[in-house]
């Protein structure tokens, strides 16, 4: 991974490389005994974090989870929700916009006297180029607006100027408002400061190769500072428009390994612990400095069977396996504290989610189900699964559980690259799954688990009901007519609707919704978890 290190605004290296030696304090002691706690500055937020996955810093590429979360940190938007009630959207760089008759077409008006950390004022430029670069770029996330009828030939016509601090967004049809707000809530809508951008490219190439390492943001704390598996630094910024953040610096550690990680929260070295497994959430729980927190995410863990095995392609095998899963001890033991079961392919929280949970260990109604497909002595299976303690554990719980049936699962594990390409290949049986929504609309799961408008091997679109080859065309087309329905509550019945169908029907075991779970020092506090990581966020953290 590249280093990154920011060129803009005036700047003291030796004053961040100060607080970079504090942050990266040798490991190794804390492993060492010691007399006393250690003490972090009462100006700086420091926290450990596995944050390896960190591949770019640029908002038209960033998909991944602590790069989201430092962004979230560090840009704006422009439109916001509660993060307690996500149905609530608000103006964040936009001060309004209004929609046209037809539906296709929204104004924004961006709100006036908003700065840059660079000092430049925020105007229509700024959205309309960021809009624009995003479709021209066209990194993996850039399908987020790109479904709204955008190509990198027709943008600049459809995403247009209309005045200084005006702009147009024209769609090909009139989808669903709540479904374009929210996709412009995801880290691939962040304003980026323009002038700053173009500044800095080369060669037609938008600023990329300059943004990747760098920071053109209107956020709360700029991005000073990120060194590829060692750790990110970011600094308040001074131009943001709103409260001031109490800390001067936020510092993320790259530390994997938790136990390590919790050894520093002990030892007072970092402010907060992100990767928290169920036993260290045990160790920690009798510890008066620690408190423990935890906030729902919209990530689901799930198994896809791959219907090209004519085995997993009956129905009745498909229905079985639900009912050879044990939701309720998995999540009280292997994953306790960290899921909460649940069985629909939409999030709690998420408008239309269906929280029914019909399916529990039951293994009497299985043997039923495969005597009825004609395997009535089971049959032999592979699972892929990812070679992390918290993945193997929950595979060999359902190996044994499925082994009741008669169902002999063998377990191929690997790593996540490993996995993940045999799964995009559709080359498995069985996978374990975890998957995060892209954005706060039902549309964002809907159209992976619940869309597969080709299903042939050279399709262009592969979301995930294409990687276990299902063919749906009629669910494909109810899920296309609920991002066009305007009216919230007859959508939200559609994707009711939808998931139950789903849940009876799809080769997905959906299992679990994820909890995110961290530990900090006592005297730390106002760390939001938000139900995306672009939403978690350290503006109001004191200490």
């Amino acid at each position: 991974m590249p280093k990154g290190r920011l060129l803009t605004g005036s700047f003291n290296v030796k004053h961040i490389q100060k607080f970079v030696a504090v942050a990266l304090m040798c490991t190794a002691a804390a492993f060492a005994p010691v007399t006393a706690n250690a003490e972090t500055p009462a100006d700086t937020l420091i926290q450990a974090w596995a944050i390896d996955d960190i591949i770019t810093l640029d908002p038209a590429e960033v998909f991944e989870f602590s790069a989201s979360e430092i962004l979230g940190n560090a840009y704006q938007g422009l439109v916001g929700y509660n993060v307690n009630d996500v149905s609530e959207i608000f103006g964040v760089i936009a001060e309004k916009w209004e929609i046209s008759e037809d539906g296709k077409t929204f104004t924004f008006t961006i709100r006036p006297d908003m700065k840059f950390a660079s000092g430049n004022p925020i105007t229509a430029e700024d959205a309309v180029y960021t809009l624009q670069r995003v479709i021209k770029l066209d990194k993996s996330p850039a399908f987020i607006l790109t479904q709204f009828g955008f190509n990198a030939d027709n943008v600049d016509a459809m995403i247009r100027k209309t005045g200084d601090m005006t702009f147009e967004f024209e769609m090909d049809k009139p989808y669903a408002p709540t479904l374009v707000l929210y996709c412009l809530t995801a880290t691939v809508g962040f304003i980026v400061d323009s002038e700053l951008v173009k500044s800095h490219e080369v060669d037609g190439d938008f600023g990329y190769n300059w943004l990747k390492t760098n920071y053109a943001g209107s956020g709360a704390f700029t991005i000073r500072d990120w060194r590829a598996n060692e750790a990110v630094v970011l600094e308040r910024n001074d131009n943001y428009s709103g409260k001031t953040p109490p800390m001067v610096r936020s510092i993320y550690r790259h530390i994997p390994e938790t136990a390590t990680q919790r050894l520093l929260l002990e030892q007072g070295d970092i402010d907060i612990a992100r990767n928290v497994s169920a036993e260290e959430i045990t160790a920690m729980s009798t510890n008066a400095d620690i408190v423990i927190e935890s906030g729902v995410k919209g990530s689901i863990y799930y198994l896809g069977l791959n219907q090209k095995n004519e085995i997993l392609a009956k129905p009745e095998v498909r229905q079985a396996m639900k009912y050879l899963v044990d939701y309720a001890t998995i999540s009280d033991t292997i994953m306790k504290g960290k899921v909460i079961p649940h069985q629909a392919f939409l999030p709690r929280g998420f408008l239309g989610a269906l929280e029914d949970t019909p399916f529990s260990l039951n293994v009497d109604k299985a043997k039923e189900l495969l005597a009825e497909a004609g395997l009535p002595d089971g049959f032999t299976v592979t699972m892929d699964t990812r070679n992390t303690p918290e993945i193997t554990a929950m595979g060999q719980a359902i190996q044994q559980t499925m082994a009741m049936a008669g169902i002999k699962m063998e377990l191929i594990p690997g790593d996540g690259q490993q996995t993940l390409t045999k799964y995009r290949a559709r080359n498995h049986d069985i996978y374990i799954g975890r998957w995060g929504p892209d954005y706060q609309d039902p549309h964002t799961n809907a159209d992976t688990f619940a869309r597969n408008p080709d299903n042939s091997d050279d399709a262009a679109s592969k979301p995930l009901a294409w990687r276990n080859a299902w063919d749906i065309p009629e669910m494909t087309l109810k899920a296309d007519a609920a991002i066009l329905e305007a009216d919230a509550a007859k959508r939200a019945q559609m994707y009711v609707d939808l998931q139950t169908e789903h849940q009876q029907t799809s080769p997905f075991v959906i299992m679990f919704q994820e909890i995110e779970v961290l530990a900090r020092r006592k005297n730390v506090e106002g760390f939001i978890i938000g139900p995306s990581f672009n939403d978690n966020s350290f503006k109001a953290v004191t200490k």
